[in-house]
């Protein structure tokens, strides 16, 4: 009876951060940029052997996309996951014991000169308004979505740090907009070096951190090295969380299994050489150095890819998958509530 007592205590385990009661949440990103990929046999199998890993969220991803950094329209491509496909797979995820985050992305088609959706923005206030109309279309499909697949939780925005500085865009229009639709928890994804310039926090549940920053200056660092560029931010993160008194998760965090992992974690890995070791380090470095920080109440990785036979030795990509990453991951989530509760 005493260790049943013991098991159950692990599994309703709960901390608090500032005055909310939360949850930790042991999450992954869950991506695919096909059409119909979600509702695959292979996607079905893929998300089966992710809650393998002791994950009890996973963060789903539709993007819609525009031309360019300064185009005003927003629009659905064949790489944008059809509605039938998200709901197939949060209806799988639901099925597992997964929570879901709901993240809607943004993304550019033209992405020459290394511009990305941080960029988007306007010099004229007519297209602003043109883009934040398309947005709120945007937003609101999801918000929908969310409310009808029973998601129990919503991102209104990922790493538009241009756009974000829009402050009552986002407070009068978008978030209150979502809220109408919408009654579960909301965050925003804000981008590493963007999260202290987000003034729309205290309109949200959860501040969100894509957590790309950089560990080390150097290329094929040390664990030492790695867990002590950790350190540094948390420290940092955690001086300016007890500012603002909200329940903090990084809404993603990743490393591609590459040499530069460690020192330029939002890098496509193309030209690098692979390090599987690296990638697995900064794993091991940010869930010991995080585990240890009551203000942090949740991981996503970046990234779970829709199939079971992706990743493996040969892969410089973020995943982990078949790498001993997953290993890392695994072992890290499923001791997380006895590790928690042993400090």
């Amino acid at each position: 009876m005493k260790i049943l007592l013991v098991l159950l205590s692990l599994m309703i385990f709960t901390e608090t951060s500032g005055a909310q009661e939360v949850s930790f949440q042991k999450g992954i990103s869950y991506v695919a940029w096909e059409k119909e990929r979600y509702a695959s046999e292979h996607s079905d199998k893929s998300l089966e052997m992710l809650a393998e890993t002791g994950a009890e969220w996973v963060a789903i991803i539709p993007t819609w996309y525009q031309e360019k950094f300064d185009s005003t329209r927003l629009f659905a491509t064949e790489k944008t996951s059809s509605d039938r496909s998200l709901i197939h797979v949060i209806n799988k995820a639901h099925t597992l014991g997964l929570k879901v985050m709901l993240k809607p992305h943004i993304d550019l088609i033209d992405q020459s000169g290394g511009l990305c959706r941080s960029d988007i923005g306007f010099q004229e206030e007519e297209d602003w308004q043109e883009w934040f109309s398309g947005y709120l279309k945007f937003i609101r499909h999801y918000a929908k979505l969310a409310r009808d697949s029973g998601v129990e939780l919503f991102c209104v925005g990922t790493e538009l740090s241009f756009a974000s500085q829009r402050a009552l865009f986002w407070e009068k229009e978008v978030i209150p907009a979502v809220r109408e639709i919408y009654s579960g928890d909301l965050t925003y994804a804000a981008n590493w070096d963007e999260y202290k310039n987000i003034r729309f926090w205290k309109s949200l549940d959860y501040i969100g951190i894509d957590a790309y920053f950089p560990l080390v200056e150097k290329s094929n660092p040390g664990y030492e090295e790695i867990e002590a560029g950790w350190i540094k931010w948390a420290d940092e993160i955690e001086a300016w969380q007890r500012s603002v008194n909200k329940p903090l998760i990084f809404t993603e965090i990743g490393y591609a299994s590459c040499q530069v992992a460690a020192a330029r974690p939002w890098e496509n890995p193309l030209s690098a050489s692979a390090n599987l070791e690296i990638q697995a380090n900064c794993y091991k470095a940010a869930m010991n150095v995080l585990s240890k920080r009551d203000w942090c109440n949740g991981l996503y990785w970046w990234y779970w890819r829709p199939s079971p036979y992706s990743g493996g030795f040969a892969d410089k990509d973020f995943t982990p998958q078949n790498k001993p990453a997953q290993i890392v991951l695994t072992d890290w989530y499923k001791g997380l509530t006895l590790a928690r509760l042993s400090r």
